[in-house]
């Protein structure tokens, strides 16, 4: 029988990561493996919200995620009842999305450069 104290489990690497969502930062810990895909939903996410508010139609930071919300749900279900690839067609859209906010602002870092 051993006197030695029980070794505490090994805890898995986590990384911080901020997503901004209508112009507030909520901060999540994830897997750094994660981190990349978090920021692409936040992203998507992010501009679902914007969409919505700017419609007019939806007021209050909680009633605008609440419709994004069931907004990207009523679209999953859908391609789930057609039997579409789901994760690979929206992880295409999201990269899309991210790649083209991303030349966005380098051609905008590059206006002001010039």
């Amino acid at each position: 029988m051993s006197n030695a104290a029980p070794k505490p489990p090994t805890e898995a690497p986590v990384s911080r990561v901020s997503v901004r969502l209508l112009e507030k930062d909520y901060q999540f810990a994830c897997a750094p493996e994660e981190r990349a895909h978090l920021l692409d939903c936040g992203e998507f996410l992010n501009n679902r919200m914007r969409e919505i508010r700017d419609s007019g139609k939806v007021v209050g930071l909680d009633r605008v995620a609440v419709m994004a919300a069931l907004n990207i749900t009523d679209e999953l279900l859908k391609l789930k009842a057609r039997g579409t690839d789901t994760d690979g067609t929206l992880t295409d859209r999201v990269k899309s999305l991210r790649e083209k906010v991303e030349g966005a602002l380098q051609e905008s870092r590059q206006m002001t450069i010039d």
